[in-house]
């Protein structure tokens, strides 16, 4: 057996026993799944709580974007792993530029699909990866179930001496060193159903708090009208299919209209848009979407169309 080189005890609600789960190994199968899911039902209103402050790492990093400058993501294990798939997602969903998202996972890509349990504890390696890869001006949010997971820490505050914006997400009310960091999301998921294993609650928090930062931002940078992904490519048969269905939802044309205005597009689906909805011809549209920041919505409104 492996002897770790130095024991941290961390005081995190997290790593205590759950007093409504401490019968989990007696139960049926059915019974299990039920207490687990009880646990989890519990998620939500812990996110809920954090939104105002969420609300502020949204707009830091809204901004950050507008003004062509980077997100990062700072993770390590079940954290880490949540960031990359997050960022994974964007491009297909909402066409943002590889370069918008950066991952910094402890332990790199060989820690997503294998454990590298120590790479979490190198806080100057952390450091040395923000300093080489963030600038002034860029926004960087770390994930860490208990607070004090050394590489994240480690490279919000070096990310914070360089100039950027830094936010924290984390699970335990207990934690400090926070005083270098510009937002902080306390997600409080209490302990787990499994005493210490944080990709259950906790790691579902992440997921919620990402998914809805990540929309957030691509919503208040114009990548949507309405509920619509209008920012999508149609890169497959597929993905022509659904652009076609958002054309048509969107404005109440019928297929062959929609079909017209998107060849006519050259397949850009915010172009087709604007274009149905106002009447203007397709190089006008697209002029009005290029002086509106790509705004579906203020681009209509400079065209004098109903939005």
């Amino acid at each position: 057996m492996t002897v770790p080189r130095q024991a941290v005890h961390v005081d995190s609600p997290t790593e205590r026993r759950n007093p409504r789960t401490t019968d989990l190994d007696q139960l049926s199968t059915l019974d299990l799944l039920r207490s687990i899911n009880a646990e989890d039902r519990l998620v939500p209103d812990a996110v809920a709580a954090a939104l105002p402050a969420l609300a502020t790492a949204v707009d830091l990093a809204a901004e950050a974007l507008r003004t062509g400058h980077r997100v990062h993501y700072v993770g390590a294990g079940t954290s880490g792993r949540m960031a990359t798939l997050d960022a994974a997602e964007l491009a297909p969903t909402y066409n943002a530029p590889a370069e918008w998202f950066v991952v910094h996972h402890a332990g790199g890509t060989r820690a997503l699909r294998s454990s590298v349990e120590d790479a979490e504890d190198d806080e100057e390696g952390g450091a040395a990866e923000l300093t080489r890869d963030a600038s002034p001006g860029d926004f960087v949010l770390g994930l860490t179930a208990s607070g004090r997971t050394p590489y994240v820490l480690g490279a919000l505050r070096a990310a914070g001496a360089l100039g950027a914006r830094t936010g924290l997400v984390f699970s335990n009310p207990h934690a400090t060193r926070f005083n270098h960091i510009d937002v902080l999301i306390e997600v409080d998921t209490g302990p787990e159903a499994v005493a210490g294993s944080t990709r259950m609650k906790a790691g579902t928090a992440q997921k919620l708090v990402l998914t809805a930062f990540s929309t957030a931002v691509m919503v208040k940078l114009g990548r949507t009208y309405s509920n619509l992904m209008v920012s999508m490519r149609a890169t497959n048969a597929k993905l022509r299919g659904r652009t076609l269905r958002i054309l048509r939802e969107a404005t109440g044309q019928d297929l062959h209209e929609c079909s017209e205005a998107l060849d006519e597009a050259r397949g850009d689906l915010k172009v087709a848009l604007v274009h149905l909805l106002s009447g203007v011809d397709s190089a006008r549209a697209a002029a009005a979407l290029a002086a509106a920041d790509g705004h579906v919505r203020q681009a209509l409104l400079t065209l004098g169309a109903t939005v």
